[in-house]
């Protein structure tokens, strides 16, 4: 059966033949196919403005983003055959690369499921539906997942703020068994979250650069601020450093940092401290407190472009912070999961602030997203993490 066709503009196909999967709503030829003529999450087929095709999509006529492609082919629907076919695809990446079944198993875009994000807790996966496409298919979305990893609980997490953009209501739904508390396992570090946290639950797009990490902090302080529930933090002693203190606004959050030191036996070189980042910093700095590692990982400074300036300083200010309680020679490790501050203004928000305070700064690694957050080569908004490992002197 042919799905009813989205006609393009004329030259509004370059961009998804040189690969992309986005079309924008300016885009639509709306005099040829009305985009108010398609509930949001139906199938179409995209064509160029001569009436070429150039593959299926979902449509939402409510968002900017009007369309996703999801094959190159022709009368591709996204269903169950779809999805598992994809999702066999992904797995089989990540159990090539991780030898434990902790990580991030479908990454959106980069995955070929626009929309889609499911992460993996060993026997759980924590998923989420961020567009009407992806909803329209739920039922078969949990069905290939079951098939695929044979889990033994799925929770939807489907509550994330870009929801309302697509016309979609919030909720949250266990599948299964669902525990409470999620177990987590990384860099050979156990971990304790909460499975309604922030997101997912986890982070694992810093998977590598916890690792990386892991090489300077032996014997050294280490504060670890914006810990959530203490990814960097815990691993840090589990590494080697002789005392790390964790702080964060939620005490919720700093309950699993301890939980979590104490699972992995570095309790006692553990302490948490419920501050505002940048409140918490100045504190410290006034009593005189100095680290030979301190790790800035804030939330997203910069969610859209209008707060490109403010977020830029906000950087710059967090970093000068940090800086003002390292010891001669310590290390900053600096990230950003803004994909609006490229790692070029990252790397200047840190130069700007060893400037100001007379400091040297030299930049030893640089990381991004793990290997289970592929990148689409032609979609840029698909690479958001950068990190910085410098030496302050």
């Amino acid at each position: 059966m042919s799905l009813p066709p989205l006609r393009l503009k004329k030259n509004e196909d370059r961009r998804l033949r040189a690969g992309h999967l986005w079309v924008f709503s300016n885009e639509v030829d709306v005099s040829a196919t009305p985009l108010t003529a398609f509930e949001p999450g139906a199938m179409a087929e995209v064509q160029d403005a001569r009436g070429a095709p150039l593959g299926t999509a979902y449509v939402n006529p409510r968002s900017l983003i009007a369309a996703r492609l999801v094959s190159r082919q022709r009368h591709r629907k996204l269903d169950g055959d779809l999805l598992r076919r994809r999702i066999a695809r992904a797995l089989s990446l990540r159990d090539a690369l991780f030898d434990r079944p902790f990580y991030r198993l479908v990454y959106g875009e980069g995955d070929g499921l626009p929309g889609l994000i499911v992460d993996r807790f060993g026997s759980v996966l924590v998923a989420q539906l961020t567009t009407a496409g992806m909803e329209r298919v739920v039922a078969d979305v949990l069905e290939a997942l079951r098939e695929t990893v044979s889990p033994t609980g799925i929770l939807l997490r489907n509550d994330t703020s870009g929801r309302a953009l697509e016309g979609l209501e919030s909720y949250v739904q266990p599948h299964g068994d669902v525990p409470d508390v999620l177990e987590v396992e990384e860099n050979g570090v156990r971990f304790h979250a909460p499975i309604t946290g922030q997101k997912t639950g986890w982070f694992y797009d810093h998977r590598m650069n916890r690792a990386r990490m892991a090489a300077y902090v032996r014997g050294r302080r280490v504060l670890d601020v914006f810990s959530y529930v203490g990814g960097w933090g815990v691993q840090a002693a589990a590494a080697g450093a002789s005392q790390v203190t964790c702080v964060d606004t939620s005490a919720p959050a700093l309950e699993f940092v301890t939980r979590s030191a104490a699972l992995n036996g570095v309790g006692d070189r553990v302490l948490t401290h419920r501050a505002d980042a940048f409140d918490g910093m100045m504190r410290l700095n006034a009593d005189g407190e100095r680290y030979g590692v301190v790790v800035l990982d804030p939330p997203a400074f910069i969610k859209r472009k209008k707060d490109q300036k403010a977020g830029e300083e906000a950087y710059r200010r967090a970093a000068q912070l940090a800086m003002e309680l390292l010891e001669p020679d310590g290390i900053l490790v600096s990230a950003s999961c803004s994909y609006h501050m490229p790692r070029e203004g990252l790397q200047d928000a840190m130069l700007r602030a060893s400037r100001r305070l007379g400091r040297e700064l030299q930049v030893l690694e640089e990381g991004h997203q793990g290997p289970d957050h592929p990148v689409h080569p032609a979609i840029p908004e698909t690479a958001y993490l950068k990190s910085f490992i410098a030496r302050v002197a």
